[in-house]
């Protein structure tokens, strides 16, 4: 199953092992999976003489870790291949206290205080991207309290289950038979979450106040580049993020980086990381700014776990988001018919009718990617034509089961208080109003700058970017802004990595003529 080049590779990893592992296996001697689950363990565990597997027969299929002949509080009822095989080698890792993903003494303090005993279910599926990032989170924290079970579960393979939840959107997180959380999340938000369901015996965990000369905000392409530009010209830096990769992570193929003909974005995000992590920078991840005050020019910022920095400099790169259509109906059923990813939410629909909103590049790429899977895709574009690059428009006319509707303006998502049933749009030139049954709807129209917290501290522009000038400063000096979350134009990688290199270039500048503390 596994080939030689990655058992290389999972020896390496499993090389500074301090303790022993078991894979617990429990199986019906019928479930079509047990033979692909056993060869998977069985090759891993040969990998290291820490590794080892045990097999007895009982009710489906799943395995628990084990650790010095104690059971762990994490689960898998599946057979984790493909992109889940990451979080397998890091739940192993993680245990013995090895990974780039474990959090700081603050968060996992917060994970210890969580109140009671939980458990938790995250469905996913095995070709889903933002999946990973959501199992390996809820790992960590059932590691760090044990009270938490974590049982990650293939939704193709227990479909009666999946059907049982209706659940129609990956990843979906279920605490104590109570939907959590359904897509792409971080450790901080998905802690954030549990915490409010839970309660914490200890809230007044003690924070800390500390001091820099640039706090970065953000922790994509802009981000990073900016805490690395500034930390080589000296300064004391901290960049705080919710993730280290930002939206970059989201993206499945990148073929544009110059120099590099093909990469991901997990890939991408791995290696900011571990960019950062060759010079003095504090990295707060899992948490958000949220709230910036401004005193004698210097800049007081407060983060979701209740942490001061103080700083004279201050780049905000906090890039961009998906774009939602704000009409009736579509935040009830985010999860439920609703979504954002083909990639991840594909699947739920084959043989099924969709909708995808959005005739620029990301909704034909998404109509594609369903074209092959739903039994129907329509395309609505608001404008007279659809706006995507003419090799996509190429493509997508190739597919019989595709149709394409222009002058569309999306009225509302309707429902049956379940899932979603069909959709409302108007012609925007006879304004007839008309409803298509639909099974999933994916909404792709575009970003959104993540600029919320800051709208009170520097000037943005209708759509919510920030205003810079050509050195990427603000109205407020001292203030920075690059990448997506700002007003430049083009939003991709290359064009983010260099705008965050001029912010910090910027902010060393006037950092020597002593303009960051004007008032």
């Amino acid at each position: 199953m596994l080939e030689q080049a990655l058992k290389d590779q999972v020896k390496n990893l499993f090389a500074d092992l301090k303790n022993d592992y078991i894979f617990k296996i429990v199986s019906h001697p019928s479930h079509p999976n047990r033979d692909e689950l056993i060869t998977l363990l069985q090759e891993v565990s040969s990998c290291s003489d820490k590794v080892s597997y045990t097999l007895e027969d009982g009710e489906g299929l799943a395995f628990t870790l084990v650790k010095n002949g104690i059971d762990s509080s994490i689960v898998f009822r599946a057979v984790p291949t493909g992109h889940e095989f990451t979080s397998l080698l890091l739940a192993v890792l993680n245990m013995d206290g090895i990974g780039k993903n474990l959090p700081d003494d603050v968060i996992a303090g917060r994970i210890k205080g969580i109140h009671g005993t939980h458990e938790v279910k995250s469905y996913i599926s095995l070709s889903c991207t933002n999946c990973p990032d959501v199992v390996q989170a809820l790992n960590v924290i059932s590691m760090l309290n044990p009270q938490i079970r974590h049982e990650i579960i293939d939704g193709a393979m227990y479909q009666a289950e999946v059907d049982a939840l209706n659940v129609q959107a990956v990843p979906s997180v279920f605490v104590d038979g109570i939907q959590l959380h359904v897509g792409r999340s971080s450790l901080g938000e998905l802690l954030g979450k549990l915490e409010e369901k839970a309660g914490t015996v200890n809230k007044d965990v003690s924070v800390s106040e500390k001091k820099y000369d640039v706090v970065v905000v953000g922790g994509g392409p802009a981000g990073v580049s900016s805490a690395v530009y500034s930390a080589r010209k000296g300064f004391s830096v901290a960049i705080v993020a919710e993730k280290v990769g930002g939206q970059v992570t989201e993206t499945v193929s990148i073929e544009n980086m110059i120099s590099i003909p093909q990469t991901t974005g997990s890939k991408l995000a791995a290696d900011l990381k571990q960019h950062l992590s060759d010079y003095p920078i504090d990295v707060l991840e899992n948490r958000r700014v949220e709230k910036v005050n401004l005193v004698n020019g210097i800049k007081e910022i407060s983060t979701s776990l209740g942490e001061k920095l103080s700083t004279p400099a201050m780049i905000i790169a906090t890039g961009a988001s998906w774009r939602k259509l704000g009409v009736p109906g579509e935040s009830d059923y985010i999860g439920a018919g609703v979504a954002f990813c083909t990639h991840c939410d594909g699947p739920f629909y084959k043989g099924k009718r969709t909708v995808v909103i959005g005739g620029g590049n990301s909704g034909l790429e998404a109509a594609i990617d369903l074209a092959s899977i739903a039994s129907e895709v329509t395309v609505l574009e608001f404008m007279d034509e659809i706006k995507g690059d003419k090799v996509l428009q190429d493509k997508l006319s190739t597919y019989s089961n595709v149709k394409v509707i222009t002058n569309a303006e999306t009225l509302s998502v309707d429902g049956d208080g379940k899932k979603v049933t069909a959709l409302k749009f108007k012609d925007r030139i006879s304004g007839k109003v008309e409803t298509i049954a639909t099974d999933g709807i994916f909404v792709q129209i575009g970003l959104k700058a993540n600029s919320g917290v800051f709208a009170e501290v520097v000037e943005t522009n209708r759509a919510g970017e920030i205003m810079i000038d050509q050195h990427c400063r603000t109205d407020k000096p001292g203030i920075y802004a690059a990448g997506d979350v700002s007003v430049v134009p083009f939003k991709q990688i290359v064009i983010a990595m260099g705008e965050g290199a001029k912010a910090a270039l910027s902010a060393f500048d006037d950092q020597i003529k002593g303009l960051q503390l004007a008032n």
